[in-house]
């Protein structure tokens, strides 16, 4: 369940659609559990995920790093924090960036100042949840720079693949649990969806 939270030191005086979080903000707020995530300006709160929802993000993470550490390519991630910006402040899922942009991206406390090459979000539970994924994150990352964006469903079993093209994040595909991921950006990388939805 995600859930909006008001900006914090409101002042009279400022309209409501003025007030916008900032990454300094998620400083105040409290190591609770809950993820907090900031899209242009708003606050998004999430709570724990379903164990399945986990299972999923911890098979994409393992397949694209055994990828990665053989070709020494890149690196996967799981759960990093991706800062945009400062008014856009995520925490993907899964993400991969190559060897180039994981040099040039990360900060001294760990997290990416940019844009990596893949992001992967897999759906909670929830119509707002959903649609933070598939409508509010796509133009997001679209806006932003990300080469490729998987949207993962482990209940339905699939997966959406965009793809960068003429500058914006399009779908390229939907694919299957009977169906194998591959990629443009992982050279021979290659995953069959039942692997991940078993």
């Amino acid at each position: 369940m995600t859930q909006a939270i008001a900006p914090p030191n409101l002042s009279n005086n400022a309209p409501e659609d003025k007030l916008l979080w900032t990454s300094a903000d998620l400083e105040l707020l409290p190591e609770n559990g809950n993820r907090y995530e900031i899209i242009n300006g708003e606050l998004y709160v999430t709570r724990a995920p379903h164990n399945k929802h986990q299972k999923t993000c911890g098979r994409f993470f393992t397949v694209l790093d055994i990828w990665s550490v053989a070709t020494k390519l890149g690196e996967a991630e799981i759960g990093a924090g991706v800062v945009f910006g400062d008014n856009d402040d995520v925490i993907p899922d899964v993400v991969w960036l190559s060897n180039e942009r994981h040099a040039a991206l990360i900060d001294d406390s760990g997290h990416f100042r940019g844009a990596p090459d893949l992001v992967i979000e897999v759906l909670s539970a929830g119509t707002e949840n959903e649609k933070r994924d598939r409508e509010v994150k796509l133009k997001l990352y679209s806006s932003r720079g990300i080469l490729e964006y998987w949207i993962a469903d482990w209940r339905n079993k699939q997966v959406q693949v965009y793809r960068r093209e003429n500058g914006i994040l399009k779908l390229e595909m939907t694919l299957f649990v009977s169906d194998t991921l591959t990629s443009p950006l992982l050279p021979d990388f290659s995953c069959p969806l039942v692997q991940i939805f078993e």
